[in-house]
């Protein structure tokens, strides 16, 4: 029998569905939701020929551990395709475009950083396997469906991968609140791997040590620092926006 897990939230289940209907395999609604948007859920659960289980509250509030599920959840097959960062680089048509998270681990921020990687064409995000929070449901409904569209590329050593895209011709910039050189001053429309740290820590002597480059966002305010998702909003933003010369498509805010 497969191996299944629960996700939760409009977003995560409506890009489940489209991204990989065959892996959805039960729909749990509430049946208390009559409005346009659970509506809509259910026409594409049955376009799909994804069951949908009408239940109450109660029962999606034990599912999901209590969390905001929005009267929505999905039991879909836990396995997913194993990605390797050879797969993604390797079929590239532009210069790379990577987010590397040394040790990220609030969900809550890993689904925001998600989010922002979709949102500036990151080709693929890269975590350590330890360390790090990893993909759950809170994640996937923090990123909107992000978790879905955006390759999430898990390493056992991180300083190594480092090393490989290196080898690559990849430049490696970390985020250093530290660093001399700050974000105004950086210019690379190449190849590109952005290394963030972790909350509160930020990167790991090693994978410091490892990096190219090490840049920090300025700063005028009295705030010392950024939140994770926050810089890597930042930091994308202004590596998009030097490939396509300042212009950057907006994403949606919703």
């Amino acid at each position: 029998m497969a191996e299944t897990r629960i996700i939760h939230g409009f977003h995560a289940v409506t890009a489940r569905i489209r991204q990989h209907a065959d892996s959805v395999l039960e729909i749990y609604a509430d049946n208390q939701r009559r409005d346009p948007r659970a509506r809509d859920l259910l026409k594409l659960a049955e376009a799909n020929g994804v069951r949908v289980v009408p239940v109450d509250g109660k029962r999606l509030d034990g599912m999901t551990g209590n969390s905001n599920h929005q009267g929505v959840a999905a039991r879909v097959d836990a396995a997913r395709k194993v990605l390797h960062l050879d797969d993604v680089l390797d079929t590239l048509a532009e210069p790379a475009l990577l987010l590397v998270l040394d040790g990220v681990q609030d969900p809550h921020n890993l689904g925001a950083c998600l989010r922002c990687a979709d949102a500036f064409g990151v080709h693929a995000v890269i975590a350590p396997k330890d360390r790090a929070v990893g993909l759950n449901a809170t994640v996937e409904k923090v990123a909107c469906g992000a978790a879905e569209t955006v390759p999430y590329i898990t390493v056992t050593n991180l300083a190594r991968t480092l090393r490989d895209l290196k080898e690559r011709d990849i430049w490696v910039a970390g985020m250093d609140s530290e660093a001399e050189n700050n974000l105004n001053n950086f210019y690379h429309s190449g190849a590109l791997a952005l290394v963030l740290g972790a909350e509160g820590e930020g990167l790991r002597r090693l994978t410091r040590e490892t990096c190219d480059q090490l840049v920090c966002i300025p700063m005028i305010g009295s705030v010392a620092s950024l939140n994770v998702s926050v810089s890597a909003g930042i930091c994308l933003y202004e590596a998009r926006s030097q490939r396509t010369g300042g212009v950057v498509a907006h994403p949606s805010i919703y």
